[in-house]
């Protein structure tokens, strides 16, 4: 999921002009989480009390600025301790000793006048401190921080910029040639992970830029060039990026998944690890139902709440759409060896797929990979990570890609990527069997019946 980021701002309504410095807890030695903003921790019971007096980021921030990153993680004791200091502007140093729980030193109240900058994640909004965040929302601003930026000729300069910084920043790589720098920004668009946007994750494009420059200097290049950019990407991948090649390469020698043939109910389903994809095997099975009353969809694999949600939609599909009373079988789909586990929606037209060829015993195409989200009324809708999982396919061998309509403009491939495999749009399930199922007579039973089915939706 997308790092989502929370910005907030706390000032008086009034205009202030403050002539102080900001203060980064985060770039500072110590506990200042549990301490340093508050106060400093100052020493044990031998210490002097004049030695234990020593002001928190509150005070050194007075009359300035203080930036508080990962506010969430303070205590409710001292967000609310920090709500109390901006709300009377003032706040008691205390020497406090880590071998005790109370104060040993407390002085009269200190100015702590200053303007709070916080940021943290979204979804570590619920352990904000509700004083403190309205608080934030009465007399300040929130602000959500996007994590990608239009893909202009501007943009696209900055991240010019961006590259020559981190090259005199770090003082010994070289500067980048032309392709190289088209090589970063085809990254910074891929990493976007949307059409049309280049990723503001620029740390993590820095340590790409980094690493290019190294191995220019080992080659003793003058410039960094647009073939050691790609270089660099392939030896500075991340954990999990080796990881997910480890997981292929396996999966490949035992034949967990497979890339040329037909199988009924096996599906090449698609999914995201980190930040790398990876190929997720799904088999479906049909058996006598082992209730008289109604048979069931069961599903194993370590799958989250919203992957649950999508397997037992594909029973309410498969009802409207092949008018297959499914009441009298009980339909297991395995995720195979998902030890990380499964979460999202992405694998529907997987797991839709794999249990009609098992119901209607039409094999399907093992060349093919897909993913895609699938409403109740047959539509196939956008997923996430769709470059990832496409560049998964070509790491395994997979020829063909079923991917949605919707979303292959978020597609970033470089050319020799794109002669590796073929990319197959696809806007309903119609379309998905056309592409996966087997040629032959049951499949097109099949898909004349799912056809009638959208026509009579469609009026």
């Amino acid at each position: 999921m997308p790092r989502k980021v929370q910005s907030v701002r706390v000032e008086s309504k009034q205009s202030r002009r403050f002539d102080g410095f900001v203060y980064n807890a985060t770039t500072s030695t110590g506990n200042y989480f549990a301490n340093g903003i508050l106060m400093h921790n100052s020493g044990g019971l031998g210490t002097p009390a004049h030695l234990r007096i020593e002001a928190g980021a509150i005070h050194r921030a007075n009359k300035g600025v203080l930036f508080i990153d990962e506010v969430s993680m303070l205590r409710p004791k001292a967000q609310q301790e920090l709500l109390t200091a901006i709300q009377e502007k003032k706040f008691s140093i205390t020497g406090q000793s880590e071998m005790s729980s109370g104060a040993q030193v407390k002085t009269d109240p200190v100015p702590c006048d200053f303007v709070l900058i916080a940021a943290g994640n979204y979804r570590d909004l619920r352990r904000m401190h509700p004083a403190l965040r309205s608080r934030i929302r009465g007399y300040g601003y929130e602000v959500y921080m996007e994590e990608s930026v239009p893909d202009t000729p501007e943009n696209q300069f900055k991240i010019v910029q961006f590259i020559a910084q981190e090259v005199r920043k770090d003082g010994k790589i070289p500067h980048f040639d032309q392709d190289a720098i088209q090589e970063i920004i085809y990254e910074a668009r891929k990493r976007a992970g949307r059409k049309n946007r280049l990723t503001l994750k620029l740390r993590d494009l820095g340590g790409l830029v980094r690493a290019a420059g190294d191995l220019a200097r080992e080659q003793d290049s003058k410039m960094v060039s647009g073939q050691q950019v790609k270089d660099a990407r392939r030896l500075a991948r991340t954990l999990e990026q080796q990881g997910a090649q480890q997981f292929i390469d396996v999966k490949k020698d035992y034949r967990v998944f497979l890339v040329n043939g037909y199988e009924v109910g096996r599906v090449n389903g698609l999914a995201v690890m980190g930040d790398s994809g990876i190929i997720l095997p799904i088999v479906a099975e049909v058996a006598p139902s082992s209730s008289r009353e109604e048979g069931r969809i069961i599903a194993t694999g370590k799958l989250g709440d919203i992957a649950k949600e999508a397997v037992e939609n594909v029973s309410a599909l498969i009802k409207k759409h092949i008018g297959k009373d499914i009441s009298r079988y009980d339909i297991h789909v395995q995720f195979l060896q998902t030890y990380e586990g499964v979460e999202g929606d992405s694998a529907s037209i997987s797991v839709a797929t794999a249990v009609i060829s098992a119901l209607e015993e039409v094999p399907i195409d093992q060349s093919v990979g897909m993913t895609g989200s699938l409403s109740v009324r047959g539509e196939v809708l956008p997923i996430g990570g769709v470059t990832q999982k496409v560049e998964a396919c070509i790491e395994a061998g997979i020829k063909r890609v079923i991917v949605p309509e919707t979303t292959v403009g978020d597609l970033v491939l470089d050319d020799q990527q794109r002669k590796q495999v073929e990319i197959i749009p696809v806007r309903t399930w119609h379309d998905v069997l056309k592409h996966a199922l087997k040629p032959g007579q049951k499949k097109q039973r099949l898909l004349s019946k799912i056809r009638l089915e959208l026509l009579n939706n469609s009026h």
